[in-house]
């Protein structure tokens, strides 16, 4: 690592995004988008699908280049320093960089040489067992399943020991007790000083890691804070009516817009997952049942208590889903 970027690598000020607009080809994806996240921070940036936030981290790693406003990563411009960047940050997207005839230590050692690291394979191996992944000798990543696949994409985001790591869903497909391990590993290495800016759809994910909160809607960013400060400046408008119950699907698939059965109101869709409020008046059972029959593929079904979480009622309000009730849903 160059000399001038390990001065970089103690800044405090890890991530600041001003005012920042940008287009993928010729579509503006951004329109004034702001952030902070300092060492030994986790941000959470969350949106609904199509905010932006995919295109935020591409800003931050300086993959795509911002049209207005400034960046600073490490108190460097990523646009016209990005490899000095990216030798300093460790990243997880959202999909792909994986080789399926490679074996997961052949992976990490090669990664560490793309990062200009020498890392033995007994470092590799203590990496392995820091992301609790444990493949059989031999055995090619194409056989892994999804979340041995993310263990592996988190593991080589650690390997140089960043103090700057981006995370696209770093827990989508773990089990339970995967995403509690995840979540021990994250709040250990922000301890020791490392930034995290994790975006996700799981909204437990944030309450659990997340010092702060950045929400993005439609390209632009509508509040930062943590979440008891947003919460507190902000009417609850977002809990269910009073004759009706919340609920959260887990569906399966995409499709054609269904509808949604009398007595039905959707509230809002992030990922696999939606909310919808069903009337008191109506039998849960039987709506489920009607859901199956119109061709909705449900796969897990969850009471939301009290009208959802603070940190819920305040997402849907700051993105405006709850205004959105709609007559059909795409699952």
């Amino acid at each position: 690592m160059a000399a001038g970027v390990e001065a970089h690598a103690g800044c405090r000020s890890l991530v600041r995004l001003s005012s920042v607009a940008a287009a993928v080809g010729a579509v503006p994806i951004l329109r004034n988008v702001t952030l902070h996240l300092q060492r030994g921070e986790i941000l959470g940036l969350l949106g609904p699908n199509g905010a932006g936030k995919t295109t935020t981290l591409s800003v931050v790693l300086g993959l795509t280049a911002p049209s207005t406003g400034t960046v600073r990563v490490l108190g460097l411009d990523p646009a016209s320093h990005g490899v000095q960047v990216r030798a300093l940050t460790g990243a997880l997207p959202e999909r792909g960089g994986f080789y399926g005839w490679m074996t997961a230590p052949d992976y990490l050692a090669f990664f560490a040489r793309l990062y200009g690291v020498e890392r033995h394979p007994g470092e590799i191996a203590d990496r392995l067992a820091q992301v609790g992944l444990a493949p059989q000798p031999a055995q090619r990543i194409e056989t892994f399943s999804h979340g041995m696949r993310q263990r592996l994409g988190l593991a080589r985001a650690l390997l140089a020991d960043p103090p700057l790591i981006l995370l696209d869903e770093p827990t989508s497909g773990l089990d339970p007790r995967g995403r509690h391990e995840v979540h021990d590993l994250l709040r250990s290495l922000a301890r020791n000083g490392t930034g995290i800016l994790l975006s996700t759809h799981l909204l437990d994910d944030v309450e659990r890691l997340c010092d702060r909160i950045t929400v993005i809607s439609a390209g632009a960013t509508v509040a930062e804070g943590t979440v008891h400060e947003l919460a507190a400046n902000a009417p609850d408008d977002a809990a269910p009516p009073q004759n009706a119950d919340r609920y959260r699907l887990r569906l399966g698939g995409r499709g054609e817009a269904l509808p949604l059965p009398a007595g039905v109101a959707m509230v809002g869709r992030d990922g696999e997952w939606c909310t919808v409020e069903v009337a008191r008046s109506d039998d849960p059972s039987t709506i489920w049942r009607e859901l199956m029959f119109l061709g909705w593929r449900v796969r897990e079904i969850r009471q939301v208590e009290n009208g959802g979480s603070e940190l819920e009622r305040l997402y849907l309000r700051l993105t405006g889903e709850t205004d959105a009730v709609r007559s059909t849903v795409a699952v």
